[in-house]
């Protein structure tokens, strides 16, 4: 019977020695392929815009105040690798009202992250953005608090196509160039 334990037992040693390696190479292999930014190009419904993300985005609308009019803001964000990326668009009735609409929403992207909204015309908090095919674009970056009074960064760019109005936004304790540009790089509006 001792012989029998032994034989089993150097027979499962091998059966198992012979599939350990290749399961732990598999499983290897699957957290390879999951990374933590695996950018996918994205495209919201009801506008044009194409934006590349780098997780799968939970999307909301609700209605806001934007250019003097009530206003449905449509939003998808994905948090990953400790930042949030967003974008959210506004369809307004006259594209005569973007420009004051996008400043509004400037100054709004500030007070979320407890600063001033005027700090928008501050050449300090603006950057150079482009999309591709939209009207105008300015970009918006800041540091600022959460509403836990933790510091986070934001990065944004404001935008508008038409009666069409957007904002890209990333936020985060840190702002990696590589991620932020990727980010960024992909908007377009076709």
């Amino acid at each position: 019977m001792l012989l029998f334990n032994r034989a089993g037992a150097s027979c499962a040693g091998r059966t198992l020695s012979r599939w350990l390696l290749p399961l732990l190479l598999l499983a290897w292999a699957a957290s390879a392929c999951s990374p933590t930014f695996n950018w996918r190009e994205w495209r919201s419904e009801g506008t044009p815009l194409l934006a590349l993300m780098p997780c799968k985005p939970e999307s909301a609308a609700r209605p806001v105040p934007l250019g003097g009019t009530p206003t449905t803001l449509h939003m998808h964000s994905c948090d990953t690798g400790g930042l949030t990326f967003a974008v959210a668009w506004a369809e307004l009735p006259n594209a005569a009202r973007a420009p004051e609409a996008l400043a509004q929403w400037r100054g709004a992207a500030l007070a979320a992250i407890r600063l001033a909204p005027a700090l928008a015309l501050d050449p300090q908090t603006q950057w150079v953005a482009k999309v591709p095919g939209a009207d105008a674009a300015q970009g918006l970056m800041a540091q600022g608090t959460t509403h836990d009074n933790r510091p986070v960064q934001m990065h944004a760019v404001h935008f508008s196509r038409g009666n069409q109005i957007y904002q890209a936004a990333v936020y985060g304790s840190r702002m990696p160039e590589a991620e932020k540009s990727t980010f960024f790089d992909g908007l377009r509006l076709p």
